[in-house]
């Protein structure tokens, strides 16, 4: 089972999701702002990707955080970033066992699962 973390009306987790569904791939939507991340997920993933990956400067979060904010973010200090503001996580995160993938792309989605 595969799952899917990101929010309803981000494009790009819409996308993703249209992809699982037409390749007959089991998965569960986890909604990040409606049911939140823990440490725990944040901590598995960042097993697998770069902690600049998986943050999400170009969000509005982003902007809407305080410069002293944004400017203070590191690795030490991003697992309470994100926690707190689980929108700060690039979209969508497809998890499936040890397989951790961020953002979405039709080809290496392909490439991955077929």
């Amino acid at each position: 089972m595969h799952t899917l973390y990101g929010i309803p009306n981000c494009d790009s987790c819409k996308k993703a999701r249209k992809w699982l569904e037409a390749n007959n791939m089991p998965f569960v939507f986890h909604d990040v702002r409606a049911d939140g991340l823990t440490e725990k997920d944040l901590r598995r993933w960042l097993k697998s990707v770069d902690w600049k990956i998986l943050l999400n400067t170009r969000s509005t979060t982003w902007r809407n955080l305080s410069e002293a904010e944004r400017d203070n973010v590191d690795k030490s200090n991003l697992l309470k970033l994100l926690t707190k503001h689980p929108t700060l996580v690039k979209r969508p995160v497809l998890e499936s066992g040890s397989l951790v993938m961020i953002g979405f792309s039709e080809s290496l989605y392909e490439e991955q699962f077929r």
